[in-house]
């Protein structure tokens, strides 16, 4: 870890506060070194208290609101937070999870994206197919894994020929082109369970009639603890992320954590992971999920698992990832001050 030095380096991050369930916020907080306090952002906070880094994930969440009014309340105080922040001197840095928001929020909203991003002093890529942003403070921190973090959990029995589908149920995430595909295989042998809270109702009733429809498929749809996580993930032979675009996903990671092969779109990111963690781990597909895909990947499955072995995550521990994090707080402020000395080692 980094030295520490002679006073406490102040960062706010853009995320909700740890809970009893493992998350990303886990990953960058709970390892980083006790020359930093962490803050949770609330506006109120955010706009009256003073910090040495605002650490924001993803802005689009900052920009909606729940109504007209409430959208353009938060954009006015958006603006607010981040003029304020320049003027005080405050490292702006952000993480880079994808490379547009899922979900388009319009052209003010993209602006103002824009706007932000031009503005930052440091970026953090999760990994290499993300652009580079030279002018700035770019550093690459790869998404933490999840193997010590699920470690205490007791895994289950493998259930040949079970598929699952684990996360938020919405429109980018495929699921409805999963069901359709999966309805359409003859083999009764195969069963599907889709786990996760619904975005909408529209998921909810379209997973719940499928289930009625055809009695290998199964469902829990409400956001699940890591226990439950554990043994769904390890009852199945495939996990199977059918996105309609995938840059960055901790779900996948969390199934490799758990020793199980995904199946997913093939994009530059996903093919940097294949490649990291070995053969076979993670089968890649061109174009819409098909029933002769879904196929030759548990075949696929099969044979991997003969091999044995285990995913290659390494670097994805979250003592890199919180020492990494701490490294980017200290050397952004030192940027956004001027070189002003700051807690955190002499680098």
């Amino acid at each position: 870890m980094l030295d520490r030095e002679t006073r406490p380096l102040r960062v706010m991050e853009v995320l909700d506060p740890p809970d009893s369930t493992t998350r990303y916020v886990d990953q960058v907080v709970s390892r980083l070194p006790d020359w930093i306090e962490v803050v949770y952002f609330t506006w109120r906070r955010a706009l009256l208290t003073r910090y040495d880094v605002l650490h924001v994930h993803w802005p689009e969440r900052l920009l909606r609101g729940g109504g007209r009014v409430k959208t353009w309340a938060n954009r006015a105080a958006f603006v607010l937070l981040v003029v304020r922040a320049r003027l005080l001197r405050v490292a702006l840095v952000r993480t880079e999870h994808n490379l547009r928001p899922h979900e388009a929020g319009g052209g003010v909203e993209d602006r103002l994206i824009d706007w932000f991003r031009s503005r930052s002093t440091a970026v953090i890529r999760l990994n290499d197919a993300t652009p580079a942003e030279p002018e700035r403070l770019d550093r690459l921190i790869r998404h933490g894994d999840y193997r010590e973090a699920l470690a205490a959990h007791p895994r289950a029995e493998q259930v040949p020929g079970r598929l699952l589908y684990f996360g938020i149920i919405r429109e980018y995430k495929g699921v409805e082109g999963l069901l359709d595909v999966f309805t359409a295989l003859p083999d009764q042998s195969l069963t599907l369970s889709v786990v996760g809270r619904p975005s909408s109702a529209r998921w909810h009733d379209m997973v719940v009639s499928a289930s009625a429809a055809d009695p290998r498929i199964t469902s829990r749809l409400a956001f699940v603890p890591d226990d439950v996580l554990v043994a769904e993930v390890t009852a199945a032979e495939l996990v199977v992320l059918p996105y309609l675009e995938m840059h960055n996903s901790g779900t996948v990671l969390v199934a490799l954590s758990l020793d199980r092969t995904v199946l997913a779109p093939r994009s530059p990111a996903n093919e940097e992971l294949a490649a990291e963690v070995g053969s076979g781990w993670l089968c890649l597909y061109d174009g819409p999920l098909t029933e002769q895909v879904l196929l030759d990947a548990l075949a696929s499955t099969r044979r991997r698992a003969s091999a044995g072995g285990r995913p290659e995550l390494v670097g994805r521990d979250w003592d890199t990832v919180g020492d990494l994090h701490a490294q980017v707080y200290r050397d952004a402020v030192r940027r956004a001050r001027g070189h002003v000395a700051v807690a955190g080692g002499n680098g």
